[in-house]
């Protein structure tokens, strides 16, 4: 708040020190008292001179003088510095003005300036002037808080004991140097008037609220002042010398122009009366005998002398008056001391009692109390004024008895005198009237009871009424125990004044009583006091009046007697009457009887229910009926409103209102029906427009809104008035709008003041009803009703009548606008004026019904629209935009908007302004703002102030987050100082003042939240109004979250607040009792802290990020407080080194923030009812439920309320009526209840908003910040820690299941993280020394086995619901078991490992992790396995696709199969197996051009994995297929619907994102993985390998078309060339022996066909446009890898049809009927095959170039691998650009390898040079297999060409022995001829193919590569027969 550099002495410290005190003493802040100590001393000399200021001296001003040209250093800034001469010459002013030194002038003007955003349009000059005043006050407030909390005999503050004795001590050290006195001279020498002339003259004084301020600082000094001598003689008692000083001051004092004292005088007069006060000696407290010892009216007889001779013969004073309230005091305090034992030293003064009381009363002495004491504005402020005053009263009753006869003799004869000169006729003399000022002292003064205390009690005497009790209250069920004899004397006081009243005390007695019955209990005594009095009951009330003249009885009877006298005036209904009225009628003097027995009787029945219903239903009396008799006749407006306010109170009560509202119709008070006759209306419209308004007086009117009110609020009859006109409230409201406050401006008043109250009252109603309104769709229905035989059309509810006036520009809204208008702009006179708090509680009616109209007008407009109605309305925010009348101008809402600069005098009207219009900065920044004070607790008016200004604090903030919601610019950006006019990134957010930047309401958030920031207790806003903070968060974090304001927010936050840090570090925020707020704030502030680290990881601001990430994540000691950002790396190692050990670790910040939220949550109970339904309660709670503003869901408590109590309300009979308490009672528990429940809604809203932060901020934590910031080992123990506290709250038995989501969410990323951060680990070498004791990777197995544990704990506690939780579970299993896998390895093709030495090896890391995984995994049994196959068998789909991967998972590692076994057993595999079937027809759907959703594709290929994972074991694969798999894949009728390969139409509908894919990848997506399951079930089933193959075979022909149509494809794309290979493998694995041939042939012709001409298109030369293809067809985006794969492809598809050519021709033996012969005789190369003709018999000439090209690929690949190993294994030696060239393979998009870390990129290169490898060795198998087959093959055919035929030149019989593929394409037979020259030519072909070069090539193969394999020497066996071969043909 105050930088260092810019304190002024006279007002930095001392403003300081204010705040230490209050924080100490009013606060009652923790480690306060320390604080407190430190500023005593060191500010003591502002206390032992106060107010004196640092003198001039001509040093200093020549120091000044130069300050322009050589400079001046100030203090708290380093070197001087050149001030501009402007500066110095106001400084000068300053000086001489205050008369300060020059260079406190100077300073405080520096500080002006300073301050002066806080003070926007004022100089700093005025600035300067309001500090100084400020500082003065700082000082003045803080001596009183410390007298105030000083030990005494008056009240306490309840502090702690050290710091009462240090305020004490300071306090007695203070009073010794001559406090007092300085104090009464300053109070004497202070004077605003004088003040103001001086700044006047100097031009100090800027515009009116400057000049408010000032005069508010000035009289807050001397009033504060005043309050410290008074502070201070309520505790102790001053010294002789000050108590001397104190009586000389008030012998000069004045009073005001009324006649009373101002409030610093009253202050002091209080003060002297506390000081002469022995009445707390009587209090047998346990201190008494201290402070007996202490009384030095008791121990110093020279004090009492010298008091007593200053009071009796000292001068008259300036007030003898107030002379003779000081004298009776003294009396009064002798007549005390005289009965104590301790007193019977001082008879000599005691005695003189008497005459002092005398002298007082002559002195007027009740006449002063009650005009200058009471009449002071001061005196209802203070509670112990009225204390004091009020045993100032009753001990003048009780001590002095026989004055008090004495008065009421000299009363009596008085009387008498008085009735004598009024016989004779002659004027009555002039008397002395001491008891009436007395009665009507205890009146005024008991009337008022600001504080609650009913004081008046002391006047009654429970044990008299105690013989009555047919009205006992509750009150009287007291034990009878005998009062204290003062509360006897008083109560006979007050009755024996009542026996013989003589009449001229008649008026004041009942003044008197009506004051005294101020209170419930008082009341109740008072009425059974008049009841008592009355006459018995059994005499006849014709026969006059006995008893007292003081009872119901009496008062009843004569206004009875009134009401018929009056009657017979009364001539007829027309109303010529009002303006002749009658001659006789009321007199004056019995006018103002009957007013004053009205207002008695109304104060009794305002507080006392029980009397109202007695006097109610009271037979004789009837005063209802009576007054409302009355009021038909002709008598003053005064009385009329007498009656009217009498009513009122009557009408509190329900069960009276309702009868009232019907006899108010019926008298026609206001009349509702006009008869045909009659010629002009009659009623109180009449006396409003002709008698009221020619008087300029208008005490009926008010009294009528003032009953409309009260019954308003009791009861609102529908049918009023039914059966004489349309029934309703209507023509009341016509009434009230037309004719009372329309018109109410433009009357003339001759009291001012009573403009507003008229309108006041008014408004008041207008409010009630329009706020108990709920529009209906009834209200809006054209309804009539019948009258007389006539339709006449019906009156709607009055709240809809006003809001359809609210909603038009009607001059109901004009007159609210300008009313709001006119009020702020008397308050910017800053001015007192008459009517000045009714003008501010009418705005604040306006503002409300401005408020309710925007609140309801949505749901009005609605169901007008519903209804179709012809009315029309206009929203009222459009309404508010229009054109005020007065100013010409749309300024409503800144009119509005305006409340808000007075708030500091009218709090209320503020808070709902607010709701509608802008907030400031002023009521943000203001210190008197205080949460949690009770909205039932408004007895203290600072309380209720503080509480007001909270709540507009939270309204503003409140506006401001709704405002952040819309689009810019907006009203929220305007206030929070960001651009408005330009782009609203573009604002440069500065500190006030800074580049002329203004204070904004940001500012003012930012200033709350930092205070005691910087302290260890954390920021005071967060525990003294922690709903406040958490706004305050909540607009941080929507500033920081929105793209627009994002950047500015975060770089002023980071930059000149270091906001973040400062607060994190205070986390977590634990307010007991206040768990909400306290859990929203952290949610608010994680949440701006996750942003702030994604933000600066992207900017690579490391060192911010780094910080926060220490702050959260370390458990080392001493980083917690760890210097702020400058702190090097060298000093951070040297420290975490010294600390190594020595310090125990802390829980990391992150933690426990977790340990804040309380997972657990109480449910409240179960209603219990005895009168209410149970179902239909919680119907109609459900009914009154509705989303608020933060999006739960809660109970609308004040409308449940309401519904409530109508169904009470609406209960008729006698029984129902006795239950009334105990259905309330009942309503009230519902109520309670339902409150309860919200609270348990918001809490468990709170807790997962909290989760929710703190899992979003781990979340960026982990995948956000660089990598490299958290080390790999450091990041798996924070994971390991995070993971296992999670897991240890959410298993916890008493957590909420609400919050589990949340927790399964977090604990999937967190387990990803740590699988991710365990690989990378491995991957850069740092784990596996093969199986460590510690386990492999930084986190040791034993943690990652908890973790396991945990998670299956997790699965299983959320039994059969939460499937989509367990999703997330499963995902976090299945990273779990990733760790155990064991990475790919390079393929060296260096020797293997013999079995044996497998068999012996040591387990690995890896093995041992996944062995002891799988004891845990299988430890849970059954119901581990019942959980995840049921998911992944049914239910929602992503939980079944990752229950599937699980399955697979887990089946993977299971080697004892006790999974398997379950599945088959349990018959899940079955279930699976014929979810095919269903599967079908989704899938099907997929293959249309727009497919609807692809989860089906999804679920499909989920669980071909998983069969496909089954069918990898025999055991597996035999299951499946008697499970019937291929059967049911044979049916599927998906595999039909190969899409057409039309490749325009194919990137026609090519999904734009490229997510989803063309419906031919699509259909390989479904085609793929079956084929791949039917080749996994062909490995596995060698056994029972008949029945595997045979059932493949039918599935390959019945779909035997697709299949061939695959094979002619040209397509050549990864997917066809997958389809190719895998379907190649499937059609050469079901040819194997054993399969009956014939069969084999005949079915598969087409097939093997397809076959071969693929081999002629793939090593043909077609081979090398393939090649070239692959290439080019590789899109930009393609990886190398995808190329890679394709040639692997084509060397799979080559090898699989060799293999099947070889298998056909094993099959044909020589045994056979026929030979199956494949190849043309001919060994010449094939030359021309562009276009592959079917047609075409493949030569043996393809064999031997597939044979050439597969040496030379073999050898391209062998040196490619050799490169790569290489590479691979000096990999750290590579040069950077290599390395991005590797990554490039791996990562698409140019730029992307940029932005890999060194770290990362090395670890790609890697994982690309290990797939290189393994690539080029899977390729280099190929080869070797294709020249192995190829060879073979070449030999077959070979030898069946030569020597299997019998060739014969002459004989032209042909052999059955060449099957030739037939040209027709048929599978038929083709018979060809072969003759001697063909053989002959291939004879000499091979010879010439196959040359020494290959067959070395071949050899040197075998010795590159089958030497690591055991097919050793083979090819070099194959190589010599076929040298064998073409050297037998050439011999």
């Amino acid at each position: 708040f105050i930088s260092p550099l810019f304190r002024a002495s006279l007002w930095g410290p001392l403003k300081e020190l204010w705040e230490t005190v209050e924080g100490s003493i009013w606060r009652k802040q923790p480690e306060s008292v320390h604080l407190l100590d430190l500023q005593l001393k060191k500010n003591k000399p502002y206390f032992l001179s106060l107010f004196k200021n640092p003198p001039k001296s001509a040093e200093q001003r020549e120091k000044v003088r130069k300050a322009s040209t050589e400079g001046i250093s100030i203090q708290g800034q380093q070197g001087s510095r050149l001030l501009p001469e402007q500066l110095l010459t106001e400084a000068f002013i300053l000086s001489d003005l205050f008369d300060i030194g020059e260079l406190a002038a100077l300073e405080l003007l520096l500080a002006g300036e300073h301050q002066q955003p806080h003070f926007p349009g004022l100089t700093r000059g005025l600035v300067a002037v309001l500090l100084y005043w400020d500082g003065k006050r700082c000082v003045a407030n803080s001596l009183r808080s410390l007298i105030q909390s000083r030990h005494g005999k008056t009240f306490t503050l309840d502090l702690g004991a050290d710091l009462v004795s240090l305020t004490t001590r300071f306090t007695d050290e203070l009073m010794a140097q001559g406090l007092a006195k300085q104090i009464l001279n300053l109070v004497s020498d202070i004077n605003v008037t004088r003040e103001f002339e001086r700044l006047q003259k100097e031009r100090g004084l800027g515009n009116e609220k400057h000049r408010k301020e000032v005069s508010d600082l000035i009289k807050e000094c001397r009033q504060s002042l005043a309050e410290c001598l008074f502070s201070w003689t309520c505790q102790s008692p001053l010294n002789k010398d000050d108590m001397l000083a104190l009586i000389g001051h008030l012998e000069t004092v004045t009073a005001e122009a009324d006649g009373s004292l101002d409030s610093v005088n009253l202050a002091l007069v209080m003060a002297l009366l506390y000081c002469l006060d022995v009445s707390f000696l009587e209090q047998g407290t346990e201190d008494r005998d201290d402070l007996l010892q202490a009384l030095p009216l008791l121990t110093e007889k020279q004090y009492v002398s010298a008091v007593h001779n200053r009071l009796v013969e000292g001068p008259t004073w300036k007030l003898p008056g107030l002379q003779a309230v000081v004298r009776l005091t003294w009396a009064l305090s002798l007549r005390a001391l005289s009965q104590l034992p301790q007193g019977a030293g001082l008879v000599e003064f005691t005695e003189a009692d008497e005459a002092l009381a005398d002298q007082a009363l002559l002195g007027g002495v009740f006449l002063f109390l009650t005009e200058g004491i009471l009449g002071s504005e001061g005196f209802h402020q203070e509670e112990f004024y009225t204390r004091r005053l009020h045993a100032l009263i009753t001990d003048f009753l009780a001590l002095m008895p026989m004055k008090v006869k004495q008065l009421h003799n000299r009363a009596d004869e008085d009387a008498r005198l008085i009735h004598m000169a009024l016989q004779m006729g002659s004027e009555p003399p002039s008397l002395r009237k001491d008891l009436e000022h007395l009665m009507i002292l205890i009146g005024e003064f008991y009337s008022k009871d600001p504080f609650g205390l009913e004081l008046a009690l002391e006047f009654w005497c429970p044990s008299e009424s105690m013989q009555h009790t047919s009205l006992a209250g509750s009150f009287l069920g007291v034990a009878l125990q005998r009062p204290p004899h003062k509360q006897v004397v008083l109560s006979k006081f007050v009755r024996q004044m009542g026996d013989l009243l003589p009449a001229n005390l008649y008026i004041p007695y009942l003044r008197m009583l009506k004051g005294l019955a101020n209170g419930p209990q008082c009341s109740h005594y008072c009425f059974s006091l008049l009841k008592t009095n009355g006459a018995p009951h059994g005499e006849n009330l014709q026969g006059g009046v006995s008893g007292s003249p003081v009872s119901w009885e009496h008062l009843f009877h004569s206004l009875m007697l009134y009401h018929e006298n009056l009657r017979r005036d009364v001539p007829s209904t027309d109303s010529t009457q009002y303006r002749h009225p009658p001659i006789r009628g009321i007199t004056q003097r019995e006018l103002d009887g009957l007013t004053a027995f009205l207002q008695l009787l109304t104060t009794i029945i305002n507080w006392s229910e029980n009397a109202r219903l007695a006097l109610c239903e009271h037979p004789q009396w009837t005063p209802v009926v009576v007054m409302l008799g009355l009021l038909q006749c002709s008598v003053q407006p005064v009385l009329k409103a007498q009656l009217l306010h009498a009513l009122a109170a009557f009408g509190k009560s329900p069960e009276i209102a309702a009868s009232l509202w019907q006899s108010l119709e019926y008298t026609q008070i206001l009349q509702t029906v006009k008869t045909p006759g009659q010629r002009q209306a009659a009623g109180i419209e009449v006396e409003l427009n002709e008698i009221e308004s020619s008087c300029e007086e208008y005490p009926l009117t008010r009294a009528f809104c003032q009953l409309i009110s009260t019954l308003v609020e009791s009861s609102l009859p529908v049918n009023l008035g039914a059966g004489l006109r349309a029934p309703g409230f209507q023509p009341y409201l016509t009434f009230l709008r037309d004719a009372v406050f329309l018109p109410f401006p433009t009357r003339a008043y001759r009291r001012p003041a009573e403009k507003w109250e008229v309108a006041e009252a008014v408004l008041e109603v207008f409010h009630k009803l329009l706020r108990d309104y709920e529009p209906q769709p009834a209200d809006f229905l054209q309804e009539t009703v019948e009258l007389q035989g006539e339709q006449v059309p019906a009156h709607k509810p009055p709240g809809h009548s006003l809001m359809f006036h609210l909603l038009n520009d009607s001059p109901t809204l004009s007159l609210c606008l300008s009313l709001l208008e006119e009020g702020v702009r008397q308050l910017d006179t800053y001015a007192p004026f008459p009517g000045k708090k009714q003008l501010e509680s009418a705005v604040l009616h306006c503002l409300s019904l401005l408020d309710l109209a925007l609140q309801k007008e949505v749901v009005f407009m609605d169901l007008l629209r519903e209804s179709q109605a012809s009315m029309l309305v206009s929203p009222l925010e459009q309404l508010l935009q229009g054109v005020s009348a007065q100013s010409r101008r749309a300024d409503h809402i800144i009119n509005i908007a305006r409340y808000l600069y007075h708030s500091s005098s009218n709090p209320e009207a503020q808070t709902v302004s607010d709701k509608l219009m802008a907030g400031f900065v002023e009521c943000l920044d203001n210190d008197e703002a205080q949460e949690g004070v009770d909205k039932t607790d408004d007895s203290d008016p600072d309380k209720r102030i503080a509480r007001i200004r909270h709540e507009t604090q939270i309204h503003i903030l409140n506006l401001l987050i709704t405002s952040l919601e819309l689009k810019g610019p907006n009203l929220a950006l305007y206030l929070l100082g960001y651009e408005v006019k330009k782009p609203v990134s573009s604002t440069n957010l500065q500190d006030p003042g800074v580049l002329g930047c203004p204070r904004s309401c940001l500012h003012a958030i930012l200033s709350l939240l930092q205070q005691g920031s910087e302290r260890r207790s954390g920021p005071i806003l967060t525990q003294q109004a922690p709903h406040l903070a958490e706004l305050c968060y909540q607009v941080i974090y929507q500033l920081c979250a929105c793209s627009d304001t994002s950047g500015p927010t975060m770089r002023y936050l980071r930059t000149s607040q270091d906001f973040l840090f400062s607060h994190l570090k205070h986390l977590p925020f634990i307010l007991p009792g206040n768990e909400i707020p306290s859990l929203n704030q952290m949610s608010w502030l994680m949440k701006t802290a996750a942003i702030e680290l994604r933000v600066t990881s992207l900017n690579r601001q490391r060192s911010h990020t780094q910080r926060l990430l220490n702050l959260l994540l370390d458990d080392q000691p001493h980083m917690q407080h760890a210097g702020r950002l400058g702190m090097d790396d060298d000093s951070k190692t040297v420290s975490s080194f010294l600390h190594f050990d020595t310090v125990s670790k802390v829980r990391r910040k992150l933690l426990s923030v977790l340990d804040a939220i309380d997972f657990s949550q109480e449910v409240p109970e179960q209603l219990q009812l005895d009168f209410f339904e149970r179902t239909q309660i919680e119907q109609v709670i459900s009914n009154c439920e509705h989303v608020n503003e933060q999006g739960h869901t809660v109970c609308n408590v004040k409308l449940l309320h309401r519904v409530l109590v109508a169904e009470v309300n609406a209960l008729q009979g006698m029984a129902a009526i006795g239950q009334r308490p105990l259905l309330m009672e009942e309503v009230n528990s519902i109520l309670q209840q339902v409150v309860e429940r919200n609270r348990v809604r918001r809490s468990l809203s709170a807790k997962r908003h909290a989760l929710q932060s703190w899992r979003s901020l781990v979340e960026t934590i982990l995948t956000a910040c660089p990598a490299e910031l958290i080390p790999a080992d450091q990041r798996q123990l924070i994971i390991r820690d995070l993971l296992l506290d999670l897991h240890d709250k959410v298993l916890y038995k008493d957590a909420a299941v609400e919050l589990m989501p949340i927790v399964a969410g977090a604990v999937f990323t967190l387990t990803a993280h740590l699988s991710q951060s365990v690989l990378s680990e491995q991957q850069q070498g740092a784990g596996l020394e093969g199986g460590s004791s510690s386990g492999f990777a930084s986190i040791a197995n034993s943690a990652l086995h908890l973790i396991l544990r945990k998670l299956l704990d997790f699965i299983l506690c959320t039994g059969g619901g939460f499937q989509r939780l367990r999703a997330h579970l499963y995902g976090s299993l299945l990273y779990y078991l990733q760790i155990a896998q064991k990475p790919e390895e390079p393929d060296t093709l260096q020797t293997a490992m013999s079995m044996w030495e497998r068999l012996t090896a040591p387990e690995d890391g890896f093995s041992k992790l996944q062995r002891e995984n799988l004891a845990i995994i299988e430890s849970y049994g059954t119901a581990l396995m019942e959980v995840v196959c049921r998911d992944a068998c049914d239910g929602h789909e992503i939980g079944r696709m990752l229950a599937l991967a699980v399955l697979d998972r887990v089946l993977s590692i299971d080697r004892q199969s006790q999974w398997l076994v379950y599945l088959c057993n349990s018959g899940y595999l079955r279930v699976l197996v014929e979810s095919l079937r269903q599967d079908d027809a989704a899938l099907q759907t997929l293959l249309m051009p727009q497919p609807p959703l692809l989860k089906p594709l999804y679920i499909y290929e989920s669980k071909m994995a998983l069969l496909t994972r089954v069918a990898k074991t025999a055991q597996g694969a035999v299951e499946l297929l008697c499970c019937g798999l291929v059967a049911q894949l044979v049916e599927c009728r998906v595999f039909h619907m190969l899409p057409e390969n039309d490749s325009l139409r194919v990137y026609g509908q090519r999904d734009p994102s490229g997510f989803i894919p063309s419906p031919l990848e699509r259909y390989r997506q479904i085609l793929l993985p079956t084929l791949r399951l039917l080749q996994v079930i062909l490995t596995s089933t060698t056994t029972h390998h008949q029945q595997g193959a045979a059932q493949v075979l039918q599935w390959l022909i019945v779909h035997s078309d697709t299949i061939q149509s695959i094979l002619r494809s040209q397509d050549v794309s990864m997917g066809s060339l997958q389809e190719l290979s895998l379907l190649t493998a499937i059609i050469s694995k079901t040819a194997l022996p054993g399969i009956d041939c014939k069969d084999n042939f005949f079915s598969l012709s087409p097939c093997q066909r397809q076959s071969l001409s693929l081999l002629v298109r793939l090593a043909g030369t077609e081979r090398a446009r393939y090649l070239k293809q692959i290439e080019e067809s590789g899109a930009p985006g393609d990886t190398a890898e995808k190329r890679e794969e394709m040639e692997v492809a084509i060397q799979q598809v080559c090898a699989n049809i060799m293999e099947y050519c070889q298998t056909l021709l094993l099959q044909s033996s020589a045994e056979a009927q026929f030979t199956v012969c494949l190849f043309s005789p001919s060994a010449s190369e094939p030359t021309d095959m562009a276009v592959p003709s079917v047609s075409r018999v493949p030569s043996l000439g393809l064999v031997l170039l597939l044979l050439k090209n597969s040496a030379t690929d073999f050898f391209r690949y062998h040196d490619s691998h050799r490169q790569s190993l290489g590479k691979l294994q000096r990999l750290e030696q590579l040069a950077p650009e290599e390395l991005k060239e590797l990554c490039q393979g791996l990562v698409s998009g140019s730029g992307g390898v940029e932005k890999i870390p060194s770290v990362q990129r090395s670890v790609l290169a890697k994982r690309r040079l290990v797939q290189l490898v393994n690539n080029r060795a899977k390729l280099l198998a190929l080869c070797s297999c294709i020249l192995m087959i190829t060879q073979m093959l070449f030999i077959l055919t070979s030898y069946y060409l030569l020597y299997c035929t019998p060739i014969d030149p002459k004989d032209s019989l042909t052999f059955n022995c060449f099957l030739c593929v037939d040209a027709s394409g048929g599978g038929g037979l083709g018979l060809s001829r072969v003759s001697q020259q063909d053989l002959e030519q291939l004879q000499s072909d091979v010879a010439r193919s196959f040359t020494e070069p290959l067959q070395r090539k071949l050899l040197e193969v075998e010795g590159l590569y089958s030497k690591t394999h055991s097919r050793h020497t083979f090819i070099q066996a194959l190589t010599r027969r076929i040298r064998g071969l073409v050297r037998h043909t050439k011999s």
